[in-house]
């Protein structure tokens, strides 16, 4: 260096200036938000009732393309990687600290729609529950290899030609003209017996997807789902419909679901969780046999199909059809509020497709002969089952589950016994020499006095039955004997001479139907202490009797209970609307579901009290109970105690908002014992 030069050291240059908005240079290592929405609003799937709403992170600029609205991520919370929905992407965030990034995007499929996440936090909020706790039910878990797949092409649908079963009905071809010109229109059907009734709900689901929108199809079991995705393939074909249930395996089940949640498959049937089903442009919900407990989730937050499609078919502006042979007290409801129309056919129609019913009163009659006294049945179920036999027809036996179930009833007219207090259902819960007490409250009924006629004497009426298919085969020799129930359930029997014996709801499909049916034990099924004993009871003889053949065919049906009793007058003139009728008007009397709306609470005494003491109810809200559940121990105590809380359908959103409310402080508060809490229970006793 030159003699006399300065130098100046390095660390004293003055730094090079950035262009104006260039952003400042990263840290090598260091993530940088996404430019464009860089905020991500995600659901965790943390299952606790405070933390039931959306957090803020940053995506990182490497997943700006695949963190779509509607794809699965992986986020850290609390210190863990969990699993989460991406609901949207915003600009700004309302939170003043620092954001945490996603950790990745586990799949870019956007599996929660706009339409399923509203529909989530609606049934949350109804049913008191928690949005990730419903996206459990509606999303199915992922399958790599089935979600790499291409899709396919959108199937076409023509319109289906000539006329339909519906014109049977009245409003029937009112109703589908209805679904083609593409109107919402809802309905409660009431099908004939011996109908077809697959067929026909493959008709209407035929002409909405003719139309280019989506359909969804729910009903309670395999083998209904069978039926009506064949007669759904047979009508529309087999690349517009697709069968959803807990049946398939995890890989068909998540390609399924994918090809409805792409919008190539117009047509949805499926078993309970198919009320999620994410359709493409939905214009028709339908719920098979809504009376059915299989409809009913047993999980959190515990939904109810019926309900769930109600509010699908409202938010959407879509159309909704609660089918069956008989007719609920809910779906009675709808139509009395005007919100859903009958279609039920003509007394014509009917008498022309009815059975013949006899009732044989409570107890049976015994034959004189040795095989009709082996077998317990009476002389006209006896007579009826040799005539349908000699006919080369099957003969359809139902008999109740095995089961011992106290309850209490008037030992004169067998009127079930209720609280003078709440209405509740009354048990012998003490000891001997302690007088009945009810099942909600717990008041005890020390001076008893039926409501019907007027009798102080109570009976102890039993549920079940030990009659078994030996005792009918000694009784017909040389028939063959075939039997349905848990342990194995048939779909169809030939039309063949046979003894069919099934439990209700295992019934079989008999080839040209059967040629008789033998309801037994009607008072075991009435007799059940059970809010919808008459309800169940009226759904399962109808169920069995819609698949024996019309009276002019020789078709027949003996019923083991008294004629004066409305079931059974609702049976023998198949009128099952004029029994929900009667049946709603009742419980509105009482304040039963679906009048009121009800919730459960069941939890160790003490946490079910303090839920209580803190619980905000409105002020037509009514505590029932706290009573115990199980019996006591040798000191007098329980471990569990189920109170009920009821208010008026207006109050019904307010109900569930603070019981959701006070088990979020329970939760944050790190409470030991939790309480189950269910809103409009299918049990309430």
């Amino acid at each position: 260096m030159p003699e006399g030069t300065e130098t100046t050291p390095l660390w004293d240059l003055p730094k090079p200036k950035r262009p104006a908005g260039r952003p400042k240079a990263a840290r090598k290592g260091q993530q940088q938000p996404a430019a464009h929405d860089p905020i991500a609003r995600i659901v965790v799937d943390v299952p606790l009732a405070h933390l039931d709403r959306t957090f803020d992170y940053q995506v990182p600029d490497k997943l700006d393309a695949d963190a779509v609205p509607g794809c699965r991520v992986r986020v850290r919370f609390a210190g863990q990687l969990v699993d989460g929905f991406l609901i949207e992407r915003a600009a700004t965030t309302e939170h003043t600290g620092r954001l945490a990034f996603l950790e990745r995007v586990t799949s870019s499929e956007p599996v929660l729609s706009p339409r399923l996440a509203a529909l989530a936090r609606t049934v949350a909020q109804r049913y008191g529950g928690t949005m990730i706790d419903v996206l459990r039910l509606a999303i199915p878990p992922r399958h790599a290899k089935a979600e790499g797949e291409p899709p396919r092409a959108r199937a076409a649908v023509a319109a289906p030609a000539g006329s339909t079963g519906w014109a049977r009905y009245q409003r029937g071809e009112a109703f589908l003209d209805a679904l083609r010109s593409n109107r919402q229109a809802h309905a409660v059907w009431q099908a004939l017996p011996g109908e077809d009734w697959p067929a026909r709900l493959a008709e209407a689901a035929a002409v909405v997807a003719a139309n280019g929108r989506g359909a969804v199809l729910v009903v309670p079991d395999q083998r209904d789902l069978t039926r009506v995705h064949a007669a759904c393939a047979a009508l529309a074909g087999e690349d517009a419909v697709v069968a959803l249930s807990a049946e398939l395996g995890p890989a068909e089940r998540y390609r399924r679901w994918l090809a409805v949640s792409r919008g190539t498959v117009p047509i949805v049937v499926g078993t309970r969780a198919t009320m999620f089903a994410p359709v493409a442009d939905p214009a028709l919900y339908v719920v098979w046999d809504d009376g059915d407990d299989l409809h009913v989730d047993p999980h959190m937050p515990y939904p109810q199909v019926r309900d769930v499609l109600t509010l699908r078919a409202h938010a959407d502006g879509a159309s909704l059809v609660v089918a069956g042979f008989a007719r609920t007290a809910e779906a009675q409801l709808l139509v009395e509020t005007g919100w859903a129309h009958p279609v039920v056919a003509s007394r014509e129609e009917l008498r022309k497709a009815a059975p013949r019913v006899t009732p044989v009163g409570e107890d049976f009659d015994v034959a004189r002969d040795e095989a009709a006294r082996a077998a317990r049945l009476p002389a006209v179920a006896f007579e009826a089952a040799r005539q349908a036999l000699a006919a080369g027809a099957p003969v359809l036996v139902q008999v109740p589950r095995r089961g011992y179930v106290p309850a209490l009833a008037c030992a004169q007219c067998r009127t079930p016994a209720h609280c003078r207090h709440c209405a509740g259902p009354l048990a012998l819960s003490g000891g001997p020499g302690h007088p009945p007490s009810c099942r909600w409250c717990g008041a005890p009924e020390g001076n008893f006095r039926c409501v019907a006629c007027g009798s102080p004497r109570l009976r102890a009426m039993v549920v079940g039955s030990k009659r078994t298919a030996e005792e009918l085969g000694r009784a017909f020799p040389g028939v063959p004997v075939r039997t349905s129930g848990a342990q194995e359930v048939l779909a169809t029997v030939p039309g063949r001479p046979a003894l069919v014996v099934c439990t209700p709801g295992a019934e079989p499909v008999a080839e040209g139907g059967y040629g008789a049916a033998l309801l037994l034990d009607g008072w075991a099924l009435l007799g059940r202490q059970d809010l919808r004993a008459a309800e169940e009871t009226l759904r399962r003889w109808m169920a069995a009797g819609a698949l024996v053949r019309p009276s002019s065919d020789g078709g027949r049906i003996v019923v083991g209970a008294e004629a004066s009793l409305t079931p059974v007058q609702a049976l023998m003139r198949w009128d099952p609307a004029w029994h929900a009728e009667r049946e709603l008007a009742e419980r509105r009397e009482l304040g039963f579901p679906p009048a009121v709306r009800m919730a459960s609470l069941e939890g160790t005494p003490e946490a079910v009290a303090a839920l209580l003491e803190e619980l905000a109810l409105p002020e037509s809200g009514e505590v029932l109970g706290p009573v115990p559940l199980g019996e006591p121990d040798e000191e007098g105590r329980t471990e569990r105690e189920r109170a009920l809380v009821r208010v008026p359908r207006s109050d019904g959103r307010t109900l569930a908002s603070a019981l959701a409310a006070a088990q979020a402080r329970r939760v944050a508060r790190k409470e030991p014992s939790p309480v189950r809490v269910q809103l409009d229970p299918l049990e309430l006793i």
